[in-house]
């Protein structure tokens, strides 16, 4: 139960984490889809910059079609007065293009009040009798306009207001009735799709009445003031009007209807005369723009003194506007620069005329949707799933599939899909999955930090933490102290009892042990069953690595001889705790194969540390220190064993025993005893008689003292000296 128990707690923080992890993505993903259907304002600007920019990168290439603008410009503005000019000039312009063969002929200006230079105007203002009578045989020049547009294929342009009565105009029903037709198709009512406006400014009645066509000049720009669409048809007081280059188009062809179909979305497409053109669902067409193209322009002043191209004005439809700053007729477009109004009719009428429409289609955004949903939703689970370079690896190429899907799309197809929403949807969720996942990662490691340092010591953990660079096979030489612990009996308690409890008492006093070791900043190097094998100064290096090892290893011995002594008191078989100090040169370092490592130390010194262990029984002794370990420590009070020669070894080593680890009642006081072992070590004082018979003394009054009993058994067998050979391990 309580391993099931520790290992479904040990699933916890990564299952939870997936959990809350999963919920934020899909959150995410749930909000960018809503605020992809609020379409706010910002959202919009992204998508509209987008198509700005691939127009900056691919302009239409120019065709040279049968559409020219003629320009009131700077120059002729010069050469003929400022503006307005008098309308038997217009008449002029009127019958020269004409003359020349123009389809049509549509006018980019208001002409919406009586001329101003008119005979009967100029006799208001000079108020003479006589100038007024002579002024009065003089044509007027209005209907000198209008009778050059008689017969001839001239659209005039009208002004739609939104709430016409705010700036007191009043919008007259022209007459004779507008010569146009609109004709819809469909399940939806095409005008509710259409800008609406409340009212129109008409051009004066004689010249409407003379005119093959009227229409809208209205063209509104986005919420940026750049112009991108042009309105083929709009809606005045529930009535369908066209647009000025609409309507120059259907003169041109002598058609009388528009076709205007309509599906539930909103208008499909106008069909004027033969040419049926895509819109979007407010009835506008998408602009293309080209670089700028010198012979679309024609200077009015030149189609005036008879010097412009017959060629450029046979056959084409012209478009009569003003490109002069003073006109105030300038519109900004996605190129980032300023243009003539007249242009737009002009680009719109080209892009028909050859057959090139710009469009975004209806399925365009649910494509969009799909992309942004699946692009968030696979974005999100990859940052949780995958490593920091592999998910950017991934991110980069989703946001590369889109943007390079909607470029294919522009530059092939003409087609607008917006691509910078969902990319920026996928970086926003991907950006937030992300920071999840490494919080969850940080809260992980250290979670995993807790949980490893209990199978591996906390100061390897935080080493290769520090250091991932050493993770790999192989060691390096490094001096090193061990201790080695072993339980006495332990076997045969498992045998003669219930095995759940004698592992539940293990598992308690190892890990009291375990809290002593890393106390003593000690590394776990293994369990042998209820042994244990610890080093010191690796992974870290440690300069009091030997007083370190004999510091441990008492506090070891002091916590395992009391709780062996609590059991035994509660009836438990509890065996005591033999413990070898060891220190020496050994390699350190990582051991194994590429599928499983092991970070261990190897060498004659843990041997002998382990030897050292194993003596304790024939000694009758708990702990047993060598002298490489004394050499480091200070203050410690030791008693000598003797020069042992460890089984399998050839060289005697020095061995001590801690005075602190003897049971002080039963044990000669440490004077005696080294007085007595002096006599037995090589030197001066050497004397075996003499120490048998200090030896025997003090065996008299300390029967219970193991290396009295150890010793004097020795001399009684002949032995002259301290040392001993193992014949046992």
């Amino acid at each position: 139960m309580r391993h099931w128990t520790q290992n479904t707690l040990a699933r916890l923080p990564g299952a939870m984490s997936q959990v809350w992890g999963l919920a934020l993505v899909f959150g995410a993903c749930l909000g960018a889809c809503m605020v992809w259907l609020l379409d706010p304002i910002a959202l919009q600007g992204l998508r509209l910059a987008q198509f700005d920019q691939f127009q900056r990168w691919h302009l239409r290439p120019y065709t040279d079609v049968a559409v020219r603008v003629v320009d009131i410009d700077e120059a002729s503005l010069k050469a003929y007065g400022q503006w307005p000019w008098p309308r038997s000039r217009l008449a002029d312009l009127v019958g020269r293009l004409h003359a020349s063969g123009a389809a049509a002929i549509a006018f980019d200006v208001l002409l919406v009040e009586p001329d101003r230079s008119a005979p009967a105007a100029m006799a208001l203002i000079w108020e003479a009798p006589q100038l007024g009578s002579l002024l009065a045989g003089l044509p007027d020049p209005d209907r000198t306009l209008a009778q050059s547009m008689n017969g001839r294929s001239v659209v005039l342009g009208a002004n739609l207001l939104r709430n016409p009565f705010a700036v007191g105009v009043v919008a007259p029903v022209p007459a004779p009735p507008i010569p146009y037709r609109v004709v819809t198709s469909g399940v939806a009512q095409a005008a509710d799709w259409l800008a609406g406006f409340d009212g129109v400014v008409w051009p004066l009645p004689e010249l409407l009445a003379s005119a093959s066509g009227v229409g809208a000049l209205n063209m509104a720009p986005d919420s940026d003031g750049v112009l991108r669409r042009v309105p083929l048809l709009l809606r005045q007081n529930g009535h369908i009007m066209p647009s000025l280059s609409a309507e120059a188009l259907r003169v041109a062809q002598g058609a009388r209807n528009y076709l205007v179909r309509a599906q539930a979305g909103g208008v499909q497409d106008v069909r004027i005369g033969s040419i049926t053109v895509p819109t979007n669902a407010q009835g506008e067409m998408w602009l293309h723009f080209t670089s700028d193209q010198s012979d679309r322009l024609l200077p009015a002043k030149s189609v005036l003194d008879g010097t412009a191209p017959a060629d450029q004005l046979q056959g084409n439809i012209v478009l009569v506007g003003s490109s002069a700053a003073g006109l105030m007729d300038l519109r900004t477009n996605p190129l980032g620069q300023s243009m003539p109004g007249v242009l737009a009719h002009a680009l719109a009428l080209e892009q028909i005329v050859s057959g090139y429409f710009l469009q975004r289609p209806a399925w365009a955004s649910a494509l969009e949707a799909l992309v942004l949903s699946l692009g968030t939703l696979v974005m999100g689970l990859v940052a949780l799933a995958a490593n920091a370079r592999r998910a950017a690896l991934v991110l980069a190429a989703a946001l590369a599939s889109t943007g390079a899907g909607a470029w294919i799309a522009f530059t092939s197809g003409q087609l607008l899909i917006d691509a910078v929403n969902p990319a920026l949807a996928m970086v926003l969720v991907f950006g937030l999955a992300s920071g999840f996942h490494h919080w969850a990662t940080e809260r992980q490691q250290r979670w995993l930090r807790t949980a490893f340092s209990r199978y591996v010591s906390p100061n390897r953990v935080a080493h290769l933490v520090a250091h991932p660079d050493q993770l790999h096979l192989g060691g390096q030489r490094e001096v090193c102290s061990f201790v080695f612990t072993d339980l006495v009996g332990f076997t045969p308690m498992m045998e003669s009892r219930d095995p759940a409890q004698v592992v539940a008492l293990l598992n308690d006093y190892l890990e009291a042990m375990l809290v002593i070791v890393f106390k003593y900043e000690g590394t776990l190097d293994r369990f042998v069953g209820d042994a244990m094998v610890v080093l010191f100064s690796a992974p870290v290096t440690q300069p009091q690595h030997r007083q370190l090892a004999l510091d441990c290893a008492l506090e070891m011995d002091a916590f395992a001889t009391a709780y062996a002594r609590r059991l035994q008191a509660q009836g438990v078989p509890w065996g005591l705790t033999r413990i070898g100090v060891h220190c020496g040169e050994v390699i350190v370092g990582n051991f194994g194969g590429k599928t499983l490592f092991d970070y261990r130390a190897l060498g004659d010194p843990i041997n002998t540390a382990a030897r050292l262990e194993t003596v304790n029984k024939h000694l009758g002794t708990r702990v047993c220190v060598s002298q490489s370990i004394l050499d480091g420590c200070t203050g410690f009070d030791v008693r000598v064993v003797g020069r042992l020669v460890l089984k399998g070894k050839v060289q005697p080593l020095q061995v001590f025993t801690p005075n602190a680890t003897l049971e002080a009642a039963e044990c000669a006081a440490p004077d005696a005893y080294a007085f007595a072992i002096q006599l037995l070590q090589p030197g001066p004082a050497h004397d075996a008689q003499a120490a048998q018979v200090q030896f025997e003394a003090l065996a008299l009054r300390y029967p219970h003292d193991p290396l009295l009993a150890l010793h004097l058994k020795r001399l009684r067998d002949g032995a002259t000296d301290d040392l001993i050979v193992m014949a046992d391990k």
